[in-house]
């Protein structure tokens, strides 16, 4: 009998829409919705101007062949960074190397690293023995990923990415230098601190 007298009462109380401590649930939503009138701003204007300095994540102010890393309409990769490569742009580039990259590719993007040695599917490749690949190439595969490699498009900014190409591309040139490449006012130097 008190089984049968649950029951209704259970009934009851599931559609019953009660108002707990002023709490109306998901009812009543302190929200604004657009073109609409609102107590919050003084103007009573929903819609509101962006702060100064905020930029779209589409950037459509910018060259896509600098976001995208393609200037043709088919997807041809662009050939050049298109930024002023100074000592300060392959630096930064080096810090978000080492940051995002070092730990899969290795520090000297040779693919020698303890992440690469746990990775029995597919070993990420050693950034200085690829093929010559065009610059908006990596920045592709910076910005949107390639196999397990991940995207990075939200953690680094457009600038970033390309200093990331730039400082691949001091890499490479550094681990395919000879003594011949280096300055003869430098060599001495060289010498006498010997290989590393």
């Amino acid at each position: 009998m008190r089984h049968l007298l649950l029951l209704p009462m259970a009934w009851l109380l599931a559609g019953c829409p009660v108002d707990f401590q002023g709490w109306g649930g998901m009812k009543q939503q302190p929200k604004a919705l657009p073109y609409r009138e609102s107590t919050f701003f003084a103007d009573e204007r929903v819609m509101r101007q962006p702060p100064a300095g905020t930029v779209p994540r589409s950037r459509r102010g910018q060259d896509r062949f600098f976001l995208t890393g393609k200037d043709t309409p088919d997807g041809g990769y662009v050939e050049s960074i298109p930024l002023t490569l100074t000592r300060e742009v392959v630096e930064s580039g080096g810090k978000s190397f080492e940051i995002y990259c070092a730990a899969c590719h290795g520090v000297l993007g040779d693919g020698v690293s303890r992440v690469a040695r746990n990775m029995g599917l597919r070993e990420p490749p050693s950034l200085v023995d690829l093929p010559e690949y065009p610059d908006g190439y990596y920045y592709d595969v910076i910005t949107q990923g390639y196999g397990l490699m991940p995207a990075y498009a939200e953690k680094l900014t457009p600038e970033q990415r390309w200093a990331v190409v730039a400082y691949v591309r001091a890499l490479q040139e550094s681990q395919r230098a000879g003594l011949e490449d280096v300055p003869p006012e430098a060599r001495p130097q060289l010498m006498k601190e010997g290989p590393p």
